[in-house]
């Protein structure tokens, strides 16, 4: 069943094009991720600038719900084609850096490449959401959580021998022509919208994703567990050199073998994604995820390399699926009016944590060793995966009342039906 549903999505020409654009753009972006460090690094010699390259690209996420409501008051096909055009016209623009001096054009163009992400990312999820049949979302999800990371296990390192070849500018200009293609794809999604509604009846909604993720007994535990998970994460990423060195006595090249065996994975459970949601609740997938997580995070106390190969597998197929199942959920029970601004919102909540952690993490390792450091963070994920199962049972088996109202009374539309059989409590 798993494989006919993912053959409905590639041929649905709603979720095809979509997802053709969202590879096309994922293959540079993760080329340009990689090589806009190494391009600054180069020209400036400083390790500094060159780690400010990832905050510039991420640093955005912090303004997701104010970004998510400017999603909602436009028309999504027209702002999934406009911004991508936009972009491919910035990143041309680097053809200009070429010095010390014009680096700061560099930095430029990342914080509004991030700001664009962002804004297509909230974009793309609630145009999919109406598109797109209820019962494909989490077949389409998994899907493009497989394509993501199947991008980053080859895109990285054909930037990396582009820009070694001719330079950062090569590299910009392969990013703009992705961002140009994938601007042509979704011109060509046959979708009609309704239209929006008037920015002047919008004004003070930008809390109104945080209200509806806080109101919501499915979306507050998952986004909530999403972030514990992007810490945990956060921490994980951040001892990963200190770990090769301390734990393996490894080079530090051999991180990149540990980082392809992640991203195998994370493809594999991407394709598994959608089958195991239509049998599985979404808390339920995303607590064994989390526990599958944590476990393999603790398991890199242990130095031998097969563990930690079987650790980054694990780390890679565990990781996504909380991930999965919280943009599955947003889609799912988001009306259409508010869910622009809920599914950026949701991003923001899951995503800063991870910042957050990488920052505290590289602190972290200096002073406390790293199976210590591995053995702490694995046990906060198993924890956190456990307090989600447990709240799933807890529900499930408490009477039903029923004098409650079915759906958040502040909703404009009600829920959308949910993928699996068994409804998420």
């Amino acid at each position: 069943m798993g494989g006919s549903a993912m053959v409905r999505v590639l041929r649905d020409r709603t979720a095809g094009r979509c997802l053709a654009g969202v590879v096309v753009s994922g293959f540079g972006t993760s080329a340009m991720w990689l090589t806009a460090g190494i391009w600054v690094r180069s020209l400036t010699g400083s390790n500094s600038l060159a780690a400010l390259t990832v905050f510039a690209l991420w640093g955005p996420v912090l303004a997701g719900p104010a970004l998510g409501a400017l999603a909602d008051r436009l028309p999504r096909k027209a702002l999934l084609v406009r911004v991508n055009a936009a972009l491919a016209c910035l990143l041309a623009s680097l053809v200009l850096v070429d010095s010390v001096r014009s680096v700061w054009l560099l930095f430029v163009v990342l914080v509004l490449y991030g700001t664009g992400g962002v804004l297509l990312h909230a974009a793309e999820s609630a145009l999919v959401a109406r598109a797109v049949d209820a019962p494909l979302l989490a077949e389409f999800n998994g899907l493009r959580m497989t394509a993501n990371e199947g991008m980053k296990l080859v895109a990285p390192l054909a930037g990396a021998g582009l820009y070694a070849r001719f330079g950062g500018p090569a590299v910009a200009l392969l990013d703009a022509a992705t961002c140009a293609l994938a601007a042509l794809l979704f011109a060509r999604l046959p979708v009609r919208e309704p239209p929006r509604p008037a920015a002047g009846a919008r004004r003070g909604e930008l809390a109104a994703g945080l209200r509806r993720i806080g109101a919501s007994p499915v979306l507050r535990p998952l986004v909530a567990a999403g972030a514990a998970t992007m810490l945990v994460a956060g921490v994980n990423g951040a001892m990963t050199y200190a770990y090769v060195d301390e734990v393996l006595g490894r080079a530090p090249a051999y991180a990149g073998v540990l980082y392809a065996v992640q991203g195998a994975g994370s493809v594999a459970v991407g394709l598994l994604a959608g089958p195991l949601l239509r049998r599985l609740p979404e808390r339920v997938f995303a607590a064994g995820g989390m526990a599958l997580f944590g476990l393999a995070v603790g398991a890199r106390a242990v130095p031998h390399d097969a563990v930690a190969l079987a650790a980054s597998a694990a780390i890679g197929f565990g990781l996504p699926c909380v991930l999965v199942a919280a943009v599955t959920a947003v889609q799912r029970e988001t009306p259409d009016a508010v869910l622009g601004r809920t599914a950026a919102t949701a991003g923001s909540l899951m995503t800063v944590p991870n910042a957050v952690a990488l920052a505290v993490g590289a602190g972290l390792v200096a002073v406390v060793d790293a199976r210590v450091i591995a053995a702490g963070a694995g046990a906060v994920g198993v924890v956190a995966a456990a307090v989600l199962a447990r709240g799933f049972f807890v529900r499930r088996r408490a009477p039903a009342d029923p004098a409650a109202p079915s759906a958040d009374p502040a909703s404009p539309e009600p829920p959308r039906p949910g993928p699996s059989d068994s409804p998420d409590p």
